[in-house]
């Protein structure tokens, strides 16, 4: 059902995209302005075809993923478009040096987006390794300063490359972490190079375990077994509604992880039963909206990954400019609630356009520490 219904969201940016194309339209009716017109709404309807399995399977996933983005990239055009001649000094009557001033400023609204999303490609995989520090009340001396890594969100694809890639996993391995986490989505569309990835995971270390969870396009491209099959074969466990504990000196942690959880149906059901009572409890979901049932049925941390921290992040104007608080206010970083937090990863692809600005890639190593509380 969940593969089925994924599509809401492309269905909502051809709509909107439509909608502009209409009004484009009609403020400019000659002859190239309609052939324009033409042009976007077949590539923003290209663009949302592709959302079908059906669909998909036409097409080379080469040709499909550069599409997918000419089809954003087009509605990006569209809308800076529309805001130039809306706010542009053309129709306003004002004397020639305002007019002059209003007019630069309207050229570089049309400029600055194309620019900034230029600086996003260049940067998009440019991975840093991101320490955080996880304070846990009461935590354990055996386990005060362990470390987690974890690597979400890789969406290896023609965006990224293998070799891209491995300089992630060997950035993991050399943080000598104790726990090395995958936390879902390895490709994003059905003929993307799974089984590249999984070589490149393969490689992937840790002193105690390399644990996981399995993400959304999981789902999406039907490779959910498939991935848990081959993750078993090179070392990796993808814990699907099951819980591994590790002992760590004379303290454990209760590792436990679960499958992408469908947005508006119950989140973790059964999950309260993989808590392991005297033990640290950690929960691996791929989407962290699951955090505030995750804390209400005792689970002391929860990592996860899916919002690529926006993948577009311009908070730095305005706390509500980033696309993932649209689904979730847990967007990158660590939230706590009571005695309980998530930790967000944004990730190391992307999805959709090429792009990351104010939302770098990472690869995350997570240190617990013990609270006075």
């Amino acid at each position: 059902m969940l593969a089925r219904i994924h599509f809401f969201p492309g269905l909502c940016l051809f709509v909107i995209g439509i909608a502009l194309v209409i009004h484009l339209a009609r403020r400019n009716p000659s002859k190239w302005a309609l052939r324009g017109a033409f042009g976007a709404s077949a590539l923003l309807l290209l663009g949302y075809l592709l959302e079908f399995e059906r669909i998909m399977r036409l097409i080379p996933v080469l040709w499909a993923t550069w599409l997918e983005c000419a089809s954003i990239f087009t509605l990006l055009v569209l809308l800076v478009t529309a805001l130039t001649l809306r706010f542009g000094a053309d129709n306003l009557m004002v004397d020639a040096p305002r007019r002059v001033f209003l007019q630069t400023a309207a050229a570089g609204l049309c400029i600055a987006p194309m620019a900034v999303t230029t600086f996003g490609i260049i940067r998009r995989n440019q991975f840093k390794l991101t320490e955080v520090k996880i304070p846990i009340a009461g935590l354990s001396k055996d386990l005060d300063g362990l470390k987690i890594v974890q690597i979400t969100d890789i969406h290896l694809s023609p965006f990224m490359s293998e070799q891209e890639f491995a300089r992630a996993v060997d950035m993991a391995n050399e943080t000598r972490a104790q726990v090395a986490l995958v936390t879902g989505d390895l490709i994003s569309r059905r003929g993307d190079p799974l089984d590249a990835c999984l070589r490149q995971l393969a490689r992937l270390r840790a002193e105690s375990a390399v644990l996981g969870c399995l993400g959304n396009h999981e789902i999406y491209t039907g490779t959910s077994d498939y991935v848990a099959e081959q993750g078993q074969r090179i070392g990796i466990e993808f814990l699907r509604g099951c819980a591994r504990p590790l002992r760590f000196g004379g303290a454990s942690i209760n590792f436990a992880g679960v499958d992408y959880q469908r947005f508006g149906h119950p989140y973790l059901r059964g999950a309260d039963q993989l808590i392991a009572p005297g033990s640290l409890n950690i929960l691996l979901s791929h989407n962290p909206d699951v955090f505030p049932t995750a804390a209400a049925q005792g689970y002391d941390l929860t990592i996860a990954g899916h919002t690529h921290g926006g993948q577009v992040d311009f908070e730095i104007l305005h706390q509500h400019m980033n696309v993932a608080r649209v689904y979730t206010p847990y967007v990158s970083g660590l939230y706590s609630r009571g005695n309980s937090s998530v930790y967000v990863s944004p990730g190391l692809g992307t999805i959709g356009v090429p792009v990351r600005i104010g939302a770098p890639a990472e690869v995350a190593l997570l240190r617990l520490c013990a609270t006075s509380s």
